[in-house]
């Protein structure tokens, strides 16, 4: 069976993989030249564990097994910018609920301050949405080092773009695609979520007949405007050469404002933003952002919801006893804000 369901899962058109290497292009130059930093530290579970365990000592790492029947399909190549292979893991509900009709799914973005950080990092919280009804791909995408702001932004609108190409194939529903992701990996989500049909994000896009739309966006203790004085504190810090969101950007603030400002999410909220989840730690720092731009989504129109877990650290989503409850309110946010189809599928 494996064999077979790989065939069948690695289906991708050569429209979709020729626009992923032109896309790229555009991204392979800097806009500045590198400054000199430190090797990008590793972010995952087992070193984030080793950091909180101090002042969580009951905390554990979450894993994938969850008791439901689930089916993971590793490895599956979404798109080619220049040498690199993009891959994404899609975890599915088992059998019986896909045999109950098209499901709801959602890409998962991991975090690592745009420079470090790996897919697997989601693959619990996938897990666990797949248990709860929804198809989730966690999915690898260009770090720092390797191309800088907004070429992330790229390849997760590629990876929307490949699930909703290959919906039919995996049960899934065309117009029921969420993005989602934590930390930077929020940023990253909810910048490509409310830029859908921007050009400058998507250069996949101009002749593509799949969209690369997001019908929901969920920003888990990621932030929502680097411009503020708040962020800069953090992300802008001079003693920091350079800062992570200096790196990625190319600059500090002072070089590069206008970077910092295109890549805040706050500023593209429109009444045709999609419904927006945000999932909050107790570290006020990564909430930067959220209540101002909740005020533009509400005078829009736009619905939005606020989950916190008190007494919670940054990165929690990797943990017990924090993980099942942040997939309980995304997988109610989506089962309540794109519950049915009701337009046709791009």
């Amino acid at each position: 069976m494996g064999n077979a369901v790989r065939g069948w899962a690695i289906v991708l058109t050569g429209a979709l993989l020729a626009g992923c290497v032109a896309g790229s292009r555009h991204q392979i130059e800097d806009r500045h030249s590198r400054a000199a930093a430190p090797a990008s530290v590793p972010y995952n579970a087992a070193t984030t564990y080793a950091k909180l365990v101090k002042a969580y000592p009951f905390i554990k790492i979450a894993g994938t097994r969850t008791g439901a029947e689930t089916i993971t399909i590793s490895g599956i190549g979404y798109a080619r910018p220049g040498q690199h292979l993009l891959q994404l893991d899609l975890h599915l509900p088992g059998q019986a609920t896909r045999n109950q009709g098209p499901l709801a799914a959602v890409v998962l973005v991991h975090g690592g301050g745009w420079r470090s950080g790996e897919r697997s990092n989601m693959a619990p919280l996938a897990a666990r949405l797949a248990s709860r009804g929804i198809a989730a791909a966690v999915i690898d995408y260009r770090l720092a080092d390797e191309a800088r702001y907004p070429a992330a932004i790229h390849d997760v609108k590629a990876a929307l773009r490949w699930l909703r190409a290959n919906s039919a194939a995996h049960g899934i529903d065309p117009q029921r695609i969420a993005v989602a992701g934590g930390s930077a990996g929020g940023q990253i989500a909810s910048l490509a979520g409310v830029t859908n049909g921007t050009p400058k994000f998507d250069p996949d896009g101009e002749g593509s007949p799949v969209s690369s739309a997001a019908q929901a966006v969920i920003n888990i203790d990621g932030l929502s405007d680097f411009t503020s004085p708040a962020a800069r504190a953090n992300e802008d810090d001079p003693k920091k050469k350079p800062s992570a969101a200096g790196f990625w950007f190319g600059g500090s603030y002072a070089e590069t404002a206008g970077l910092w400002r295109e890549a805040s999410p706050t500023f593209y909220v429109n009444r045709h933003t999609p419904p927006m989840l945000f999932i909050g730690s107790a570290q006020p720092r990564f909430a930067v952002g959220r209540d101002e731009m909740i005020e533009k989504m509400s005078a829009a129109g736009v619905a939005t919801q606020v989950v916190m877990l008190p007494d919670s650290p940054h990165s929690f989503w990797l943990f017990e006893p924090w993980i099942d409850p942040t997939a309980d309110a995304i997988a109610a946010f989506l089962h309540t804000h794109i519950p049915t189809t009701t337009r046709q599928a791009p």
